[in-house]
């Protein structure tokens, strides 16, 4: 609930000031995958999340969270998946890995540590918190909806997602059909 620190423009000798109520016993996270398929257009999936700041309740996503996503991805998708995951602790967990590895359906890249220039979410993230810099929020249901407007913002421009991957210098090849022996 507490704004992002921005820059912003005032009258000289006047500092603008941004009133916060308080802190809010609830926090919000967000799973956004951009998802690329050849000869498509781009598409952003996403899924916020609220988690009540409580004693030993958890505060970000688990691995079955990120599992969930997954088959939400490929029910919409349809065909098969490659997933360049970073290396977020969750993203590593043992149960994750075991998920992967049971289903044909699902291929995992990992990509290198500390390599955020190849991921095209990174670029997307930067976007979403500018978007959004020097606000204040009066209520959580405030935050989700204006994350959720500008969401659906960039979910409804794939040339825009395009770019993320463009910026990351990367590119998709399908696979080729494999060769037959001479």
């Amino acid at each position: 609930m507490t704004p992002p620190r921005a820059r912003t423009w005032g009258r000289r000798g006047h500092t603008p000031v941004i009133r916060v109520r308080g802190r809010s016993r609830r926090r919000t996270s967000v799973a956004a995958p951009c998802c690329y398929k050849p000869g498509e257009p781009a598409r952003l999936i996403y899924r916020p999340r609220s988690h009540r700041l409580l004693k030993g309740a958890r505060k970000s996503f688990s691995w079955k969270d990120y599992r969930d996503l997954l088959v939400r991805a490929h029910i919409q998708l349809g065909d098969p998946i490659v997933v360049v995951w970073d290396n977020l602790n969750t993203h590593l967990a043992a149960g994750l890995k075991r998920y992967e590895a049971e289903h044909d359906w699902l291929t995992t890249v990992r990509l290198p540590p500390y390599a955020p220039d190849l991921n095209p979410v990174e670029t997307f993230w930067s976007l979403v918190r500018r978007a959004m810099a020097d606000t204040a929020f009066d209520t959580p249901d405030d935050l989700d909806r204006v994350l959720r407007r500008e969401l659906r913002k960039i979910q409804l421009r794939p040339r825009l997602i395009d770019g993320y991957l463009t910026s990351t210098g990367l590119a998709i090849n399908p696979l080729a059909p494999p060769r037959e022996p001479q």
